[in-house]
C-alpha cells in the first residue's frame, strides 16, 4: 500500500513516487512495507517538527515507523531551494529525501560515522538503480 497526500505545487509525478518507495521496498527486502507519504512546504513540515520532535524548524525529511509501516514528510519546498543551489533536479532531491526518509524507518541510521556510511551506501545504490543523481549521494 501507497498512500500519497502532495500538498505542494507543481505536484511530483505519482509515477516517480512510485518508483522510488518500489526501489528500496526491493532493495531493503520489504515488499509488504506500508507506506504513507505526505508532500508539503517548509511551514507544515515545521509545525509537525515541532510537534513530534519539539524543533520548531523546518527540515528536509521526517519519518516514522508505526506499526511495521511508514509515515514520510518531506518539504518539497526545502527539495527545491536544495536542488537549485546544487544545480541538479528537483525531483531527484524529493526522491533522495524519500529514500532517505523509508531507509531510517526500517532500521537505518546516520547518527555515527559507521552508521552514516551504510545510510549513505545504501542511498546511493537505491538513487544510482533509479538513475536519479544529486551530488551529496553521487560523491
Amino acid at each position: 500500500m501507497l498512500e500519497v497526500t502532495d500538498r505542494f505545487e507543481p505536484r511530483t509525478e505519482r509515477v516517480l513516487i512510485e518508483r522510488v518507495v518500489a526501489a528500496v521496498r526491493e532493495h531493503v527486502a520489504r515488499p509488504e512495507l506500508e507506506v504513507s507519504l505526505l508532500l508539503t512546504d517548509d511551514a507544515e513540515i515545521a509545525s509537525l517538527h515541532e510537534a513530534y520532535l519539539d524543533d520548531p524548524t523546518p527540515t528536509d525529511v521526517m519519518s516514522f515507523e508505526i506499526d511495521n509501516g511508514a509515515e514520510i514528510v518531506v518539504s518539497v519546498e526545502t527539495a527545491q531551494r536544495v536542488a537549485v543551489a546544487a544545480g541538479h533536479d528537483v525531483q531527484a532531491e524529493v526522491a533522495l529525501y524519500i529514500v532517505h526518509g523509508l531507509l531510517h524507518t526500517v532500521g537505518f541510521d546516520d547518527i555515527d560515522d559507521d552508521d552514516r556510511r551504510r545510510m549513505r551506501e545504501a542511498e546511493r545504490a537505491i538513487m544510482k538503480r533509479l538513475q536519479l543523481h544529486v551530488r551529496e549521494v553521487d560523491a
